[in-house]
């Protein structure tokens, strides 16, 4: 029985409680944080790049 108790007090929680952004506001929030996911992820490219030249570098030195 407490999973059932537990699921309808979440439940109104959502429906009582939470302040919901309005459209407008989550598309806004959803370019911010698809410009955000872009440049980290062009920035962990960038690194990924310059390590894996390094490497290469090191290796060729060695080898």
């Amino acid at each position: 029985m407490g999973i059932i108790r537990y699921i309808r007090e979440s439940y109104e929680e959502l429906r009582a409680n939470v302040t919901w952004p309005s459209w407008a506001e989550g598309q806004n929030l959803m370019v911010v944080v698809a410009v955000f996911s872009i440049i980290f992820s062009l920035a962990i490219w960038g690194v990924d790049t310059g390590f894996q030249k390094l490497i290469s570098l090191y290796f060729d030195l060695i080898g």
